[in-house]
């Protein structure tokens, strides 16, 4: 018998290995659990893939096998269960081994049952002597060489070690806090750490992602462009300054989910021309990214980008802030930010727009309070 906690992280992670994304499979598979088997859950998989480097490790040296070598439903049991060993002290031993064979049970692999118990059972808490930095720290080593070259050593160790940790959650208030939840208020006005209790009803953002729109000084009655703006919270920040806002986005889906907002919204691709008639004072485009700054709550990204990738979303970023460019007013404020950690998105971008920049902001996991962002604050002369 699996727990139902388990059963689930289970199929997430092997949806997370065909192409899924933890974050969005936990919301969906755990609302049929009990509160206490969803935390177990989302412990299971977003630990197993924040440490994956060093499970794959401790697996191997137990088992004489590569990781990449067993079939996909034995290296996520066994990920599974070396995480819960390793990790999660008050788990019985037992508990994590028996079921890891069961779940390989279950997904007919039943001759790596006993592979798997004599894996498991192998392992203990002892501090374990890592290999290499790279596994040490649970990141690819380009990953980690390019913030090496970027931010220096001590800082991207820095960076590295808070994406194994988990996230503060923050929520955003544009009012009194409401009772029944202990928040902490941040360096963001509006944005709040949450201490204790249920955010339900609140507006889960992250302080980082608070402090991008503040940068456009927007003041009451400004026409306000939101080029990608889906899932909308950034969009509902700015309207909190009273501004006349439109709300655009490639994808109609993700859209509809912001309707509550009570803007115009539009379904355009921000590359390709506009169907605006007017320009706007303020425009900010949070662009689509390699997301290399929200590490800590997506970590399966790491093990997925590509050097190469970079190069890609480089070019979509600079078609999209050159039309957001062409709408932004004479004197306007126009900001550019990314959840990206990367040079190639963020200062390469905007030195190729060729627009006046007034200041360039950034948040480093690790060194300030949330996920990464950068912010680029632009003008048209």
């Amino acid at each position: 018998m699996v727990s139902p906690a388990r059963l689930v992280a289970f199929d997430i992670l092997t949806l997370v290995e065909r192409g899924g994304y933890a974050s969005d499979l936990l919301a969906s598979r755990s609302v049929a659990l009990e509160t206490r088997d969803a935390g177990l859950a989302s412990e299971i998989v977003l630990g197993s893939l924040r440490y994956q480097a060093q499970l794959d490790f401790l697996m191997e040296r137990s088992s004489g096998w590569a990781a990449g070598r067993l079939d996909p439903e034995v290296r996520i049991a066994l990920r599974m269960g070396v995480y819960q060993l390793r990790y999660l002290t008050r788990v019985p031993a037992h508990a994590a081994v028996s079921e890891a064979v069961e779940l390989v049970k279950r997904a007919r692999k039943r001759s790596a049952a006993a592979f798997v118990n004599a894996v498991l059972r192998k392992l203990d808490r002892r501090p374990a002597l890592w290999p290499d930095r790279a596994t040490e720290l649970s990141h690819p080593q380009w990953l980690l060489e390019r913030w090496d070259r970027q931010y220096g050593r001590e800082t991207a160790d820095r960076i590295a070690r808070a994406n194994l940790t988990t996230p503060q959650t923050y929520v955003r208030v544009a009012g009194a806090p409401p009772p029944g939840v202990q928040l902490e208020p941040t360096d963001v006005p509006g944005a709040y750490r949450l201490v204790e209790g249920n955010p339900a009803g609140l507006r889960i953002q992250d302080v980082g992602s608070q402090a991008v729109v503040p940068l456009l000084e927007l003041k009451p009655g400004q026409r306000f462009l939101d080029l990608c703006a889906a899932p909308g919270n950034k969009t509902a920040q700015a309207l909190e300054a009273g501004v006349r806002a439109v709300a655009c986005d490639i994808h109609l889906s993700r859209l509809r989910n912001m309707r509550d907002l009570g803007c115009p919204l539009v379904v355009a691709d921000g590359t390709e021309a506009l169907p605006f008639s007017t320009r706007f004072e303020g425009v900010l485009l949070d662009a689509p990214c390699s997301g290399t700054g929200t590490l800590g709550r997506n970590p399966e990204i790491k093990w997925r980008l590509k050097p190469s990738d970079l190069e890609g979303l480089h070019g979509k970023q600079v078609a999209l802030l050159g039309r957001a460019l062409e709408w932004l007013s004479p004197g306007g404020r126009l900001v550019y930010s990314t959840c990206s950690l990367e040079r190639e998105e963020n200062e390469a971008v905007v030195e190729q727009a060729g627009a006046r920049v007034l200041g360039l902001w950034r948040r480093l996991p690790g060194t300030a309070p949330g996920d990464g962002f950068f912010a680029a604050v632009l003008t048209s002369e």
